[in-house]
């Protein structure tokens, strides 16, 4: 009988001995372990030394602190009576400073302030922008004139009528509407009335009086009169007193106070 093939032996060879251990981890992947925790302490290391830093720089250094404080928006109001009012902590770090605070005093120490936006200007200001009230009705008290804004809200005693803005006259001490709607939701009635005025009436608008809240009239230059009744169906009556003015433009005395029946004399 033949004796076995040389690739027989080989497999017998091979398949008698024992089999090679598992290959033990090398020096250059602990070396590679070990870079990697250094790179990660370090990383950790910045990052504390970065956030103290910052930490330190907003609230602690002299860097961005308070030096100045700008005021914008202002009409009647002078800047440096927005600044003082505002009363801004200069010295103080950018970072702390109370916006909301700053607002609130703005709009309890100047009531002419309808809105104030407070921003950071980096690194060292204040910046305060401001949207004051404006009058579209005065109230007269003795020699001075109170402005009453869109809103009905009463925000400053002026010595001198402003240029424009039509008289408010209320005279609703004996009004019976009294007992349900007192003076100052009279006067936002007065308002909205003013607000639903067509664009020429209302240049023409010297004075609006109040009797109660059924009874509104109002006073055009050239002596002219418009009755207007209540505050409701404003845009109704806008469009009737329009259309009688176009057909009677010479006449003295208007009625809207029914707008589906409006009627005109003096012409």
């Amino acid at each position: 009988m033949a004796g076995a093939t040389t690739a027989q032996r080989g497999e017998r060879e091979t398949s008698g001995r024992r089999p090679s251990p598992p290959r033990r981890p090398g020096r250059p992947r602990r070396r590679l372990g070990l870079r990697r925790r250094r790179l990660l302490a370090m990383t950790a290391i910045a990052a504390l030394f970065l956030g103290t830093g910052g930490t330190w720089a907003l609230y602690g250094s002299t860097w961005l602190r308070v030096e100045r404080v700008s005021a914008s928006g202002t009409e009647v109001l002078s800047r440096s009576e927005v600044r003082e009012a505002a009363d801004v902590p200069l010295g103080s770090p950018l970072i702390s400073v109370d916006t909301e605070a700053i607002e609130s005093r703005l709009r309890t120490r100047l009531p002419r302030i309808d809105s104030v936006d407070v921003v950071r200007a980096w690194p060292h200001g204040i910046g305060l922008k401001v949207v004051e009230r404006k009058p579209v009705l005065l109230i007269r008290t003795g020699s001075k004139f109170i402005e009453v804004d869109e809103e009905g809200v009463r925000f400053a005693t002026v010595p001198n009528a402003p240029r424009g803005v039509p008289l408010l006259e209320l005279t609703v001490d004996q009004s019976p509407s009294l007992r349900r709607f007192d003076t100052g939701r009279l006067v936002l009635e007065a308002v909205r009335v003013t607000g639903r005025l067509p664009g020429e009436v209302a240049e023409d608008l010297r004075v609006v009086r109040v009797r109660s809240y059924d009874s509104i009239s109002l006073e055009l230059s050239g002596d002219r009169t418009v009755v207007w009744g209540s505050g409701e169906r404003g845009k109704a009556k806008a469009r009737a007193l329009t259309a009688l003015m176009k057909a009677a433009p010479k006449a003295g005395h208007f009625d809207v106070s029914t707008p589906t029946a409006p009627a005109v004399s003096g012409s």
